[in-house]
């Protein structure tokens, strides 16, 4: 089990390349080994694209080697048509008599018919190879799958003394709290998830763009709360330079919790990760129905003494870095 496991982490080293191009599809990473040498690698490419398993099955020089080879790979391969053909026909076709799979693919297209699939063709097939971690690389393919909503990161910068705004702005929108380089940190964030969620109040005041500008990298769906219709298109969420969605009073049910149905109209639009960026009753809202998995929480030098003050959660602490004078704390929902 020791060498199956040290290709599937090999597998997850691969996966990363597709962070930020895969979405929504999961990003995979596979591999081709044969008398203990790797003879093919890949990941995920851009969606609608070939799948992991294809692209390292393509970059195998000698296919004939293919018949005595074990391909690892980190998610179940597909067994339907989607965007691609099944990677379980290619892998039969092939004749690749060894299987190794980090962990079962819960989209019930899927859901152990690729296995079976694979099973019922001769190959010898092993399931469960650093099942956690594989899970944990792909943590918003599965919350999106199982929870049937996308998987939600909550993001803010808060003052010394506990406030995300000071009580006055004056003519300076926004007000930055972090340096530099904390914000093309989350630049960085913005191109690696599918969308990027603000409330009405963080428009007005902040006229943001929401985009990736100090990364290189997808600009993300911005999604923006306007219940009372309130917003013209004059602001800068509403340009061409990335996707915008509006979601407005008629389309949300006020007999019904709010961060939920936000959820539920993301999934319908097969949109498997969120930003929630602001402002702070947005950001409460989610926590209050604990509708979040990750909370990163940029802590600055400033103090304003008075303003508004940071959202209130509860979360398990499970990194903590400097950013030159800025604090970075990641807290995850367990």
């Amino acid at each position: 089990m020791q060498i199956h496991e040290y290709y599937i982490k090999r597998c997850l080293q691969i996966a990363k390349n597709g962070l930020g191009t895969t979405r929504p599809n999961p990003m995979v990473g596979a591999l081709i080994v044969h008398n203990n040498k790797i003879i093919g690698e890949g990941f995920t490419s851009e969606y609608g694209g070939p799948h992991a398993e294809v692209n390292a099955i393509n970059a195998v020089k000698d296919k004939s080697l293919l018949k005595y080879s074990t391909i690892y790979v980190l998610l179940e391969p597909c067994s339907h048509f989607g965007k691609t053909p099944p990677c379980s026909d290619l892998i039969i076709k092939h004749g690749i008599p060894n299987v190794i799979i980090g962990c079962v693919d819960d989209n019930p297209e899927v859901a152990g018919k690729g296995i079976a699939k694979l099973k019922a063709h001769g190959c010898n097939v092993i399931v469960g190879v650093l099942e956690k971690e594989c899970k944990a690389h792909l943590k918003r393919f599965f919350t999106f799958h199982n929870k049937k909503r996308p998987y939600v990161i909550l993001k803010w910068a808060q003052s010394q003394d506990g406030f995300i705004a000071p009580l006055h702005k004056n003519d300076r929108k926004p007000v930055w709290i972090t340096n530099i380089y904390s914000r093309q940190l989350v630049h960085k964030w913005r191109a690696e998830e599918q969308s990027i969620l603000v409330g009405t109040k963080t428009v007005v005041d902040d006229n943001p763009s929401l985009t990736v500008r100090d990364y290189e990298g997808q600009n993300p769906v911005r999604i923006v709360l306007d219940l009372n219709n309130k917003l013209n298109d004059n602001y800068r969420i509403f340009d061409t330079s990335a996707k915008t969605i509006k979601l407005i009073n008629k389309e949300l049910s006020i007999n019904e919790p709010l961060a939920s149905q936000i959820c539920r109209k993301l999934y319908q639009g097969n949109i498997n990760s969120v930003i929630v960026e602001g402002g702070a009753k947005t950001l409460q809202t989610f926590i209050d129905e604990d509708l979040w998995d990750e909370a990163r929480l940029f802590i600055g030098k400033t103090e304003f003494r008075e303003g508004l003050k940071a959202p209130k959660f509860k979360g398990r602490l499970v990194s903590e870095q400097h950013i030159n004078d800025d604090c970075l704390k990641i807290y995850r929902n367990d």
